[in-house]
C-alpha cells in the first residue's frame, strides 16, 4: 500500500504525463491544422506557396519555441497547476490572433476556442473551465470591439453595427454554454478521478488490513451474531489445524465446545465497560489431537456502530501449560532428590548391618527349614531394597556426562542385541531395527545412551506381554538433528499414566518403581535433547527422542509443547518434554 509521501510523487509523475502530452499533442494539432488549411486554400491536391497559410505557419512556429519552453519549464519546476494554466492562457491568445488575422469575426478558426475550452476540462477543475470560456469570450468580445471601432485594422470583410452584434452574441452564447457544458464535464472527471483515487485507497486499506489481520500471529475468527464463522487468519489455520473453506459457515462451536456462556460473560463485560475476561478451553485439531487456548470474545461493529459479529482472538497456550507442567514436575523432582540425598546413607548402613545379621543366622539354620526360607527372602528383598535406593541415588546425583563420538547406530544394535538374550523377550515378540546404512555419530555419553536405550526397550518389552512387535528407528533431521524413535504395540497408556511418566515412584506401567524413565529424563536434558511421547490405550506406545549431533556447543533448542489433555473420546495423549541445556 502507498503511503502519502509515496502516492504525491505517483500523482506528479501522472500529471506531468499529462502535461506532456498536451504540449505534444497541441503542436501535432497545429502542424495537422496548417496542413490542412494549405489544401484548402489551394483548392486542389497541388499546392503552391501562394496559398500557403502564413498567420498559421506563425503561430505554428510559435507554438515550436513555446513547445521549448513548456518542456523546459516542466523540468525546472514542479509547481504544474500553474503551468497548465500559463499555457491555455497563452493558447487563447494565439487563437485570438490567429482569428484576426484570419478574418476576425468571419474567420473559420473561432472555432478553436470550443475546442480549446473543451481540452481544458480535462486538465482544469470546474470552476476554471468555466473561467476559460469566459475569457475566451471577452478575447473575442474584445477583438470585435477593437476591429469595429477601426482600433486595429481588420482582414475580414466589414460587417454592419447590427450583423457584427448578432454574430458576436451567437458565438458568446455558444462559448459560454460550451464552458458550462465544459464545466460540467471537469466536475464529472474531478469525481470521477477522486472516486478512481478513493476506489484504490480503499482496496489498498483493505490489502493492508488483510495483511495486518495475516500477520497478527494470534488466531482470529469473526462470525456472525449467531456464531456462524465468517472469517478465519492465518494463525487460526495454523492453530487450529482446519482451512477456512473447511469451516466457514459453520458453528464456532464446532471448534471450542460450547462457549455460549463464555460469550456471554464477554458482552455483558462489555456493556458495563470491564476488561475483557480470558477463557480457556480444548480444541481438537484434525488429526485428533487436544490444543489448549486461551481466547477472549469481543463485539464487531458495522460501520453504523450496529453489532454484527463477534471477534474472537485466541492463543495456543499448550507450550506455556507444557512449561509450567514441566516446571512443577522439575520442583517436584528437585524436592524428591534433596530427600534422596539425606535418607540415602540413613538406609543403606543399617540396611547393610541389617543383612550381614541374616546371613550369619541362615549359616546357623538347616537349608530346608522354614526359617532358613523366610531368612533367604528377607536378604532377597533386602537386595532390592539396596538396588532401588542404588538407582535412586544414580537418578538424584547422576554423574557427569563424557561427551564424545558416539555411533548412534551401533549403541542401538548393543542394547537390541542385549535384550534378545533377556529373559523378558520371548518368542512371540518382535524386533525391528529401522537404523539405515549410514552411520549416525554425535556427541553424547555412549554409556547414558546405552542406559537410555536399555530402559525404553526394556520397558516396551514389558508393555507388550501377550507379545507384540519393537520397531527402533534412527534419522537424521533439520537444525543438525536426530531423531530415535521406540514403537512398541504393547497396551498403551492413559492419559493419567502419560502424565506421571517421568516422575520417580510413578504409578508405572510395568510394575517398577519408574526411576528409570526418570533417569531417562535426566539423561537426555544433559544431552539437551527433546522427549515426546505419543500412547494410545490398547494400542501401543511411540517415543521419539530429538538429539543434537554436536553437545560441545551451547544448545538453542528452545522448549519444546506437551499436550497431555486430549479429548476422552480420542483417548490420544501426547507429551513433548522440552529440554535446553541451561535447564534446573
Amino acid at each position: 500500500m502507498f503511503s502519502l509521501d509515496e502516492k504525491e510523487p505517483a500523482a506528479n509523475s501522472k500529471l506531468m504525463q499529462r502535461i506532456q502530452t498536451l504540449i505534444v499533442g497541441r503542436l501535432l494539432v497545429i502542424f495537422l491544422l496548417l496542413v490542412t488549411s494549405w489544401f484548402w486554400n489551394s483548392g486542389t491536391l497541388r499546392l503552391s506557396f501562394e496559398n500557403f497559410p502564413q498567420g498559421l505557419f506563425l503561430v505554428f512556429l510559435i507554438s515550436v519555441g513555446l513547445t521549448i519552453v513548456y518542456f523546459f519549464l516542466l523540468r525546472l519546476s514542479k509547481n504544474y497547476s500553474l503551468q497548465i494554466r500559463i499555457q491555455f492562457i497563452l493558447d487563447s491568445l494565439l487563437i485570438t490572433w490567429l482569428i484576426w488575422r484570419t478574418g476576425d469575426l468571419s474567420s473559420p478558426y473561432i472555432t478553436l476556442y470550443i475546442v480549446l475550452i473543451g481540452v481544458a476540462s480535462f486538465f482544469l477543475k470546474p470552476l476554471s473551465t468555466l473561467l476559460m470560456a469566459v475569457e475566451c469570450s471577452f478575447l473575442f468580445i474584445f477583438l470585435a470591439i477593437l476591429t469595429g471601432n477601426s482600433i486595429i485594422d481588420t482582414f475580414g470583410t466589414p460587417q454592419a453595427a447590427g450583423k457584427a452584434v448578432q454574430i458576436v452574441s451567437f458565438h458568446l452564447v455558444a462559448l459560454l454554454v460550451v464552458g458550462l457544458l465544459a464545466s460540467r464535464l471537469s466536475d464529472r472527471r474531478s469525481s470521477g478521478e477522486k472516486l478512481e483515487e478513493t476506489a484504490k485507497t480503499l482496496a489498498n486499506l483493505r490489502v493492508l488490513h488483510e495483511r495486518i489481520v495475516e500477520s497478527i500471529r494470534s488466531g482470529l475468527i469473526t462470525t456472525d451474531l449467531e456464531g456462524m464463522i465468517y472469517s478465519f487468519n492465518a494463525a487460526a489455520a495454523e492453530i487450529t489445524g482446519y482451512r477456512l473453506d473447511e469451516v466457514q459457515g459453520q458453528s464456532i462451536n464446532s471448534l471450542f465446545g460450547d462457549i455460549k456462556e463464555q460469550i456471554d460473560i464477554s458482552l455483558a463485560a462489555v456493556g458495563d465497560g470491564e476488561q475483557l475476561p480470558r477463557f480457556e478451553a480444548d480444541l481438537i485439531t484434525p488429526d485428533g489431537f487436544a490444543v489448549r487456548i486461551g481466547f477472549s470474545v469481543s463485539l464487531l461493529f458495522s460501520e453504523t456502530n450496529e453489532a454484527s459479529g463477534l471477534i474472537i482472538t485466541f492463543q495456543d497456550l499448550t507450550e506455556i501449560r507444557s512449561m509450567e507442567d514441566s516446571v512443577r514436575r522439575k520442583d517436584r523432582l528437585a524436592a524428591v532428590g534433596r530427600v534422596a540425598a539425606g535418607l540415602a546413607h540413613e538406609i543403606r548402613n543399617p540396611l547393610g548391618a541389617m543383612r550381614g545379621a541374616i546371613q550369619v543366622l541362615e549359616s546357623n539354620m538347616p537349608p530346608d527349614s522354614v526359617q532358613a526360607s523366610l531368612m533367604d527372602i528377607i536378604l532377597r528383598e533386602s537386595d532390592r531394597l539396596n538396588s532401588i535406593i542404588t538407582n535412586f541415588l544414580g537418578y538424584a546425583r547422576p554423574a557427569a556426562a563424557d561427551f564424545t563420538d558416539t555411533n548412534v547406530g551401533e549403541a542401538i544394535k548393543d542394547t537390541l542385541t542385549l535384550l534378545k538374550h533377556s529373559p523378558d523377550v520371548r518368542g512371540d515378540h518382535i524386533l525391528v531395527d529401522d537404523l539405515g546404512d549410514e552411520p549416525i555419530v554425535i556427541s553424547a555419553d555412549a554409556a547414558q545412551l546405552k542406559q537410555i536405550f536399555w530402559n525404553l526397550t526394556r520397558n516396551a518389552i514389558q508393555a507388550m506381554p501377550e507379545g507384540g512387535q519393537l520397531r527402533v528407528g534412527l534419522e537424521t533431521i533439520p537444525n543438525n538433528r536426530i531423531r530415535i524413535v521406540f514403537e512398541d504395540s504393547g497396551k498403551g497408556m492413559t492419559s493419567e499414566q502419560v502424565e506421571q511418566l517421568f516422575e520417580p515412584f510413578s504409578n508405572s506401567t510395568t510394575g517398577g518403581t519408574g526411576l528409570g524413565l526418570s533417569i531417562v529424563y535426566q539423561i537426555v536434558k544433559d544431552h539437551n535433547g527433546v522427549i515426546n511421547v505419543r500412547s494410545q490405550e490398547g494400542k501401543g506406545t511411540t517415543i521419539t527422542l530429538d538429539m543434537p549431533r554436536d553437545n560441545r556447543r551451547t544448545a538453542t533448542e528452545p522448549v519444546r509443547k506437551m499436550d497431555d489433555s486430549v479429548a476422552p473420546s480420542k483417548l490420544t495423549d501426547f507429551l513433548n518434554v522440552g529440554i535446553s541445556k541451561n535447564s534446573s
